[in-house]
């Protein structure tokens, strides 16, 4: 287990794990994720649609809920019959307008004018189903979860 991972025991359904909201805790805790279950049960495509949604979400948490100061992000991944359930929290500043964006992407005719970012909420929301959001007492909950064979 890496040093930036710490496991709940309790937790016998799946995994719930605490990490630090920078970009090196961030990393190597997804490159441990994914070896264990019930991540390391998906087939590779699924696996890997759950390592990018994970990753947009958690480096979203470290940039703007923590703004780069760091904080815990606590990780809930139980498995479910379709896919895995999933829930992150954090104690970052809240969503603008207490909502999650929309995501949308906007229609470009020119490759050069093609942006480098801001397509995360669109790949998130495009990877999940049953997204949520909402704040309650100072932190942050999503919940949302992966669909297996999609």
């Amino acid at each position: 287990m890496c040093s930036a991972l710490r496991s709940d025991p309790r937790d016998d359904a799946g995994l719930r794990v605490t990490i630090a909201g920078n970009a090196h805790a961030i990393r190597q805790a997804l490159a441990d994720l994914v070896t264990r279950p019930p991540l390391a049960g998906l087939c590779p495509a699924d696996r890997g649609s759950a390592e990018i949604v994970l990753a947009e979400i958690l480096n979203n948490i470290a940039e703007h809920a923590y703004a780069g100061r760091g904080g815990p992000i606590e990780i809930c991944l139980s498995p479910e019959k379709a896919g895995i359930a999933c829930t992150i929290a954090d104690s970052g500043i809240g969503m603008p307008g207490g909502q999650l964006p929309h995501g949308d992407l906007n229609h470009v005719s020119e490759v050069s004018a093609l942006s480098e970012g801001g397509y995360g909420w669109f790949l998130i929301r495009s990877l999940t189903a049953d997204l949520h959001y909402h704040r309650r007492r100072n932190r942050n909950e999503l919940r949302f979860r992966i669909v297996a064979g999609q």
